[in-house]
């Protein structure tokens, strides 16, 4: 079994990352929101709590749709351009 087909197997990217991009997904734990945004886990819940990163409750977790990264860095730069 290659590299590749273990690191799918796993969920995996063959970059050995641990985030699968799977564009299926909906829902994002804050964990993959975070690291698809390249910052720290506590900065990603402080975006959610003062509500520029979209989430919803799932049950008593919290889930960051698939979309929320995307929206929160087009509106950093639409405010930097309208500076």
């Amino acid at each position: 079994m290659s590299t590749r087909e273990r690191a799918e197997l796993m969920g995996q990217t063959a970059t050995g990352n641990g985030e699968s991009q799977d564009p299926t997904l909906v829902l994002l734990t804050v964990e993959e929101a975070a690291r698809r945004l390249r910052i720290g886990r506590t900065t990603c819940y402080a975006l959610i709590r003062s509500g520029e990163l979209e989430s919803v409750p799932v049950g008593r977790l919290r889930r960051v749709p698939a979309d929320a990264p995307a929206a929160y860095v087009a509106r950093l730069r639409a405010a930097r351009q309208a500076a």
